[in-house]
């Protein structure tokens, strides 16, 4: 029977690794620090966070931080981004990848994305030599301190990249004068009301709105998305009601030697998730994460479009 002392002998040593861990990272911060601190403050758009597995959750929790922290910023599962969501990301945009092996595959069309339109990349990495430090405009390369367990599953790398988003989301606090006053707009803790926001707090109206015609041909429908930059376009019937959506995924499917011939009417798909302006924000957040969708139009009773609602929008108010 093993002995039950060594829990504990195994549980001191695990932390004593993280120590050692963390204690690394104290020299650690120098140049490329800098760089992508200064990369993240120039930034006109939002900071995108990936990483797959045991990264992937750390990659979470950082972009959980900055935005609750005045940094706009949200995660996109590498997956999801392959199939679509790679849409959310724009050139206005810096992306943080993380990756132990600087070789996880799955962020392999992120970065083919990114350098296809010169979006920056700051990498958190464990290995010098790797495809994402070769890939990285700014490469943090983790010190490299052993994992705390035999088996090399992600122990002290994870605690290591938390505590370096923890870095960088202060970094960033202080060099935008972030407080608490504006930490409480941000944060469920501040009770000044952001559970109660409803959707017309926070829509987008008039010309920020992508829609199109039922008549209108492909190369109207691919205008329209890009210009307004929500993956995404409504479409109304000649009564100005909506009728459909056209999205990404909504695209692929229909790509064909006659593709640009193609109507909104026929490529569209019918009876769109929608919401009313008088739904609560919280509200409209759960019907997306039930739909798995990132918009929701927002209409009127005569089904007359007022507005879109889209996810970043909530991010942004801090409501998620």
């Amino acid at each position: 029977m093993q002995d039950k002392k060594s829990y504990i002998d195994s549980a001191v040593r695990t932390i004593e690794t993280e120590i050692a861990g963390l204690k690394s990272l104290l020299s650690f911060f120098g140049e490329n620090y800098i760089k992508a601190v200064d990369l993240i403050l120039n930034c006109k758009g939002r900071v995108i966070i990936s990483g797959m597995g045991k990264s992937g959750h750390i990659a979470n929790k950082i972009a959980a931080t900055f935005a609750s922290t005045g940094t706009p910023s949200f995660f996109i599962h590498p997956g999801e981004a392959s199939h679509g969501d790679l849409g959310m990301i724009t050139q206005d945009d810096v992306v943080i990848l993380l990756s132990n092996s600087g070789e996880t595959k799955e962020l392999k069309d992120i970065i083919y994305y990114c350098k296809r339109f010169e979006i920056p990349i700051i990498g958190f990495i464990r290995r010098f030599e790797s495809e994402l430090t070769k890939a990285s405009t700014v490469a943090l390369v983790l010190p490299a301190i052993p994992e705390a367990n035999s088996v090399n599953a992600p122990t002290t790398s994870t605690t290591m990249m938390l505590a370096l988003g923890d870095a960088l989301a202060v970094s960033l606090i202080d060099a935008h004068g972030f407080n608490p006053e504006k930490f409480g707009v941000f944060h469920p803790g501040g009770k000044l009301g952001s559970n109660f926001l409803k959707v017309r707090d926070l829509m987008r109206h008039g010309s920020d709105i992508p829609l199109v015609g039922e008549d209108k041909t492909m190369s109207d429908v691919l205008f329209e998305m890009t210009s307004k930059h929500l993956g995404c376009t409504g479409v109304i019937n000649f009564q100005n009601q909506l009728i459909g959506i056209i999205t990404d995924g909504d695209l692929r499917r229909h790509i064909d030697n006659n593709f640009l011939k193609h109507k909104a009417l026929e490529i569209m798909t019918k009876n769109p998730v929608t919401t009313s302006s008088q739904t609560l924000a919280v509200e409209a957040i759960a019907v997306m994460n039930k739909k798995s969708i990132t918009s929701l139009f927002v209409l009127d009773e005569q089904k007359n479009v007022e507005g879109i609602l889209h996810l970043h929008d909530c991010l942004r108010s801090g409501v998620i």
